[in-house]
């Protein structure tokens, strides 16, 4: 079971801290980093996101700025190692109010199929040199990954509020962070976690950067630093139903003709005319069991045959694997549906389909049962902010 550790932990001063989170690195557009400089001179994206803009130097610019920061009082360190419960409360896209509570803390790094922390879906591959530059560079975590505990009871022992350190309200999402310093609740936190798996939900990438760094700080000379690196920075929370907000990452293809697509579709799904694609598609996919085919010819629903699929996880991105299997095509991936149908009417997608989202029960079952979804399987919402709590690694 993992390994789940407090930590002295890095905040921003109280004053600062509205102007100064950031979504995570990886869904902010060049404009957006622009806006979040512009708003604030300490704003987390001045480290979290280098540009070669700034120099030759981007990273070692990154890491002189946190020193900065520290020294000059912007961020503090707690005194003793402590947890943060991270509370978002929101409205999902199919209007029901959501509260999500987690905790932010050190997660143990384990190599892959050792056990503990799991991945739940297969890994697109994706050049990870931007944030092992980054992480070498300040020697610090600076966005969590996020990790849904299979421990029963976690929750339980997150409602009752803790000291505030920071809020902020953006884009209808209220995010609410508060210090665990007392031991016996440390500790319980701690315990509660160790006792069953974790699946990653969110940042298997940055994991595996961790275990890149974890392996090259063991060959090092520099004891403290190995010790810090054999854990990394995780928001973790239950995996619950009543909490999660879990949305669809739709198919775009690519590399094949809509003729070709449609006709190996044809052999699993009854193909029937469907509306335009807009938001109540999704809850018309959903009464139907259906997935939706968008061409630049318009929509159609694809209702899969009985039997079809026999043998295949009940998963929509597993069916069109397997539908799919041997016609030579691309696949990428894009949340929202007008995203998705815009790619497809602006000719940069031959076409997409249009998939549900996975259940929770689903997404547990997967877990213990130690199999791996398609990759891009799920869209876990909303997307935790960076900057509330940096865990230092040296």
């Amino acid at each position: 079971m993992p390994r789940f550790t407090p930590f002295p932990a890095l905040r921003y001063r109280a004053d600062l801290v509205a102007d100064a989170i950031a979504p995570p690195y990886d869904v902010l557009s060049d404009a957006d980093v622009d806006r979040l400089r512009g708003q604030s001179r300490h704003n987390i994206v001045r480290v979290d996101v280098p540009r070669e803009s700034d120099g030759d130097a981007p990273y070692e610019l990154a890491a002189e700025t946190l020193r900065d920061w520290i020294a000059g009082g912007v961020m503090e360190r707690d005194e003793t190692p402590t947890f943060t419960i991270y509370r978002l409360r929101f409205v999902d896209a199919s209007g029901a109010d959501r509260d999500i509570v987690g905790v932010l803390g050190g997660l143990e790094v384990v190599d892959a199929g050792a056990g503990g922390v799991l991945p739940h879906e297969r890994v697109t591959p994706k050049a990870s040199t931007d944030r092992l530059d980054l992480t070498r560079a300040t020697n610090a975590n600076l966005s969590p990954i996020w990790g849904l505990s299979l421990a029963s009871g976690l929750s339980k022992l997150l409602e009752e509020p803790a000291e505030p350190v920071g809020s902020v309200t953006v884009d209808g999402v209220e995010h609410v962070v508060e210090r665990v310093s007392e031991p016996a609740r440390v500790a319980a936190i701690a315990e509660a976690v160790a006792s069953d798996d974790v699946l990653i939900a969110d940042g298997h990438h940055r994991y595996g950067v961790a275990q890149i760094f974890r392996d090259e700080a063991r060959r090092g000379d520099d004891a403290e630093s190995a010790g810090a690196a054999e854990d990394t920075l995780a928001f973790l929370s239950e995996l619950t139903g009543e909490q999660l907000s879990v949305e669809a990452i739709h198919r775009l293809y690519t590399g094949v003709s809509v003729d070709d697509l449609t006709t190996a579709l044809a052999t699993r799904f009854d193909i029937e005319p469907a509306p335009a694609p807009d938001a109540t598609l999704l809850s018309e996919m959903e009464r139907r069991g259906a997935l939706a085919l968008v061409t630049a010819d318009g929509a159609s629903w694809l209702l899969p045959r009985p039997g079809a699929f026999d043998g295949v996880r009940s998963i929509d991105g597993a069916w069109l694997e397997d539908a799919l299997a041997d016609v030579e095509h691309s696949v990428t991936y894009q949340h929202g549906v007008h995203l998705a149908a815009d790619a497809v009417f602006s000719g940069r997608a031959a076409a997409a389909v249009l998939i549900r989202p996975v259940s929770v029960p689903e997404i547990e079952r997967t877990a213990r049962e130690g199999a791996l979804m398609p990759p891009k399987s799920t869209f876990f919402t909303p997307k935790l902010r960076t900057g509330f709590v940096v865990r230092e690694l040296g």
